[in-house]
């Protein structure tokens, strides 16, 4: 026997459907509102991670500048300490050139030969004296160049009979220096004093003198010198 549903299924299948249908919309709008918040709280975990490495890499670079500026503190001072050295050194250097430059000047005399007058401008040095001979002169000049402390010797005057002009004009003429006929004049120049060391020790040794010999002192006025041995 056939069964016939005379309820209204249509109507509520398509309740049931609308039903269905609202609950998927719910599931749905409930899923993109999870990965919404997913999504903004995983950026906003980025955004801070970053906004943290932003800082730290901030305070580095903080750190390294203040360190640079130590560090060319510390240039300038170094910069500082270096100059004050070498201009300590310059001045023990000028004042031992000093002393040596005694001594070289009363070494390299050679037998014959007076110095009368010593005047220094910077490193150039004017040697004025008496000699012999001109060979005695020639002798002197070769002493001075194998000294390591003088180099370039010019020989400006060289005259039989009275002394140089300057010395002339200094003082008259003693009886000591009619054996030394000849007036000369001469002008030097002294060594850098960086090179001094290795000319100390390259340098031939010049014709020795006896060491009481006196030297005048240089830029002093015009006095008479001790003739060597």
């Amino acid at each position: 026997m056939a069964r016939i549903n005379l309820l209204p299924w249509r109507a509520e299948r398509r309740k049931q459907r609308q039903k269905d249908f609202a609950t998927m919309l719910g599931g749905a709008l409930i899923a993109g509102v999870a990965l919404v918040f997913a999504g903004s709280t995983y950026y906003d975990g980025q955004i801070e991670g970053q906004t943290a490495r932003n800082d730290l890499l901030k305070q580095r670079i903080a750190e390294a500048v203040a360190q640079n500026k130590e560090i060319e503190t510390v240039e300038a001072r170094k910069a500082s300490l270096l100059q004050r050295k070498d201009v300590i050194e310059e001045l023990q250097a000028d004042r031992s050139q000093n002393v040596r430059l005694f001594e070289e000047l009363v070494r390299t005399i050679p037998d014959g030969v007076r110095l009368v007058t010593i005047k220094q401008v910077g490193q150039e040095l004017t040697l004025a004296g008496r000699s012999q001979s001109e060979s005695r002169v020639s002798a002197y000049m070769r002493n001075l160049e194998a000294s390591g402390l003088i180099n370039n010797p010019r020989l400006s005057i060289i005259k039989a009979g009275d002394a140089t002009q300057a010395t002339s004009a200094a003082r008259p003429t003693t009886p000591a220096d009619r054996s030394l006929p000849f007036g000369f004049e001469m002008t030097v120049t002294l060594r850098p004093t960086s090179e001094e060391a290795e000319a100390e020790e390259d340098a031939a040794p010049g014709d020795s003198v006896p060491s009481n010999v006196p030297a005048a002192a240089p830029g002093s006025a015009p006095t008479a010198a001790a003739q060597a041995s």
